[in-house]
């Protein structure tokens, strides 16, 4: 067993564990906790009393949560001392036990770790950012059919720009890198430029575009979409599109159906010579239906500009979407904003087998502890929990008891300024309500 330095696990719950390629989950797993800073100190207890209320009345006692608090942030520093804001005993708990959550981390100000978030992504090696995006009857949206967004996005957490290798601007050590672009690779960057590097790998964009497709596999998802720049960057953003195009068609034949095979048939069907490449086709969209995926998972692929502009006009026309580190950090606002803001969108970080579920907002200080900010994040994230753990009955009584709240406009201020009738509560006042109305 894992020997632990300033933290002790509960006594009362068993390890998750890995069999068959598989999690094999107790009925009483361990499951380490963040707290988080700011406004964890309101949104955890709401969270964790609705997920417990969750799996007590969907298994009648037969189920429960063996919670074990584990410390990052600034309540990590009050316990373990200065700048130990990821003390390696949470690290070793969440490697032990497979699966946790967590509230919002701040980044340390000044030297040491980059971010608290991509800390953990890297370390742990979490290389698919999970965020499922859809909307709730009754919430307020800037749109006139957010129904029509129901998406999740896989986004890769390990590559591209976040992988912080940049050199600052006039360091000795940039002016290695632009002498050595200059004068050896004979390209021309201005001298006083800072500069930054964007690796993408095959292993890592295969890695991602395998776990998208089995997402959409499992759950009965139509289509993956490859998001990427590839017009432009070609030999990362382009080439990430073209391995999840082989990978699919490697080790999903039998699955997935491409946009521009789809087009093929069409193309055959009205006697037109077919030319068969990913994304040949994309232009001509609007012109005439493709052929019938029947059951088969349609993969395709879209300019990073131009997703972002159909997520507004075709929301519908997306359920999946993969992509690199950058454009999924953008993406998944957008699609957010569009069914409640980031106060309704959850998240996971997730690799081969550890799934880390997250706030997706950040701590709002001047907030915490009053008591008054939306937990829906939180909760949600909770949900996705629920459903890697393989308890589904209790994550969906979690999603019916928001919706029936939100339905009966009893809601958090944030919400509560955005509609007429509705009742204002506080934090924990909304769980007693989702717990409820489960």
């Amino acid at each position: 067993m894992t020997q632990y330095d300033k933290i002790v696990p509960p006594v009362d719950g068993a390890s998750i564990t890995i069999k068959n390629g598989e999690l094999n989950v107790p009925d009483n797993p361990i499951i380490p906790f963040i707290r988080g800073d700011g406004i964890g100190i309101d949104i955890w207890p709401a969270t964790q009393r609705v997920i417990d209320a969750a799996v007590q009345k969907a298994y009648g006692g037969e189920k429960c949560i063996a919670w074990f608090k584990v410390y990052a942030g600034d309540e990590a520093v009050e316990k373990y001392g200065p700048n130990q804001y990821l003390p390696q005993d949470t690290l070793k708990a969440v490697q032990e036990y497979l699966v946790a959550i967590k509230g919002p981390l701040t980044t340390p100000v000044g030297g040491g770790i980059r971010s608290l978030n991509v800390t953990l992504r890297q370390v742990l090696d979490l290389y698919a950012c999970v965020r499922p995006v859809r909307w709730f009857r009754g919430v307020p949206s800037p749109v006139t059919h957010p129904e029509r967004m129901n998406i999740v996005i896989f986004r890769e957490n390990t590559e591209d720009v976040y992988a912080g290798i940049e050199w600052q601007q006039g360091t000795p050590e940039v002016k290695m890198v632009i002498d050595f672009i200059n004068n050896t690779m004979k390209k021309k960057v201005r001298e006083d430029s800072g500069i930054g590097i964007k690796p993408i790998s095959v292993f890592g964009s295969k890695r991602l575009a395998r776990k998208a497709i089995k997402h959409a596999i499992s759950e009965g998802r139509k289509s993956v979409t490859f998001m990427h720049k590839g017009n432009i960057m070609k030999f990362t953003e382009g080439a990430f599109k073209d391995w999840g195009y082989q990978l699919a068609l490697e080790e999903f034949r039998d699955y997935v159906i491409t946009e521009a095979e789809l087009w093929d048939e069409a193309r055959a069907a009205d006697g037109v010579t077919p030319i068969t490449k990913p994304g040949a086709f994309a232009h001509l969209r609007d012109d005439k239906p493709a052929g019938n995926p029947g059951s088969r998972i349609v993969i395709k692929d879209r300019i990073a500009d131009s997703m972002f502009q159909q997520i507004l006009t075709r929301a519908d026309e997306y359920e999946v979407v993969c992509t690199p580190n950058l454009n999924g950090d953008y993406i998944s606002d957008a699609a957010a904003a569009q069914v409640g803001g980031l106060g309704m969108a959850p998240g996971a970080n997730i690799g081969d087998y550890i799934g880390f579920f997250e706030a997706t907002h950040g701590t709002a200080p001047k907030y915490a502890g009053k008591d008054m900010v939306n937990p829906g994040s939180l909760m949600l994230s909770g949900v996705m929990m629920l459903t890697y753990l393989g308890w589904r009955e209790a994550a969906n009584l979690v999603e019916t008891g928001i919706e029936r709240t939100i339905e009966a406009k009893v809601v958090t201020y944030d919400l509560h300024r955005l509609m007429e009738g509705a009742t204002k509560v506080s934090c924990s006042g909304y769980a007693d309500a989702v717990i409820k109305n489960m």
